[in-house]
């Protein structure tokens, strides 16, 4: 039996996925001089980086996105943007387009 056949997985959502972009998206909005990379690899790999350096949060219901919605003003939210912050660094310093 496999599960992907027999349970419908697409309600399984990891938010923090969803707080990673938002954040990404902030820091290239504040990035007027263009230092950050938008090349897909750059950004897919700022966005594994960082999501590798933060727990998940899984839901798999309304209520659950109403909960992670609440996370988006936590401390939790700070280490999310923080480790976003972290990767983009990195990636800048090594980037894997060239």
């Amino acid at each position: 039996m496999a599960l992907r056949d027999e349970y419908d997985l697409d309600n399984l959502t990891n938010e923090t996925e969803r707080m990673v972009f938002d954040a990404i998206e902030a820091e290239l909005a504040v990035d007027q001089k263009g230092e950050i990379c938008r090349c897909e690899d750059c950004i897919l790999d700022v966005a594994a980086l960082a999501l590798n350096n933060v727990s998940p949060m899984y839901r798999v219901s309304l209520l659950g996105r109403l909960y992670a919605g609440s996370a988006d003003e936590t401390r939790y939210a700070d280490k999310v943007r923080q480790a976003v912050h972290s990767a983009i660094e990195k990636i800048k310093a090594n980037p894997s387009h060239g």
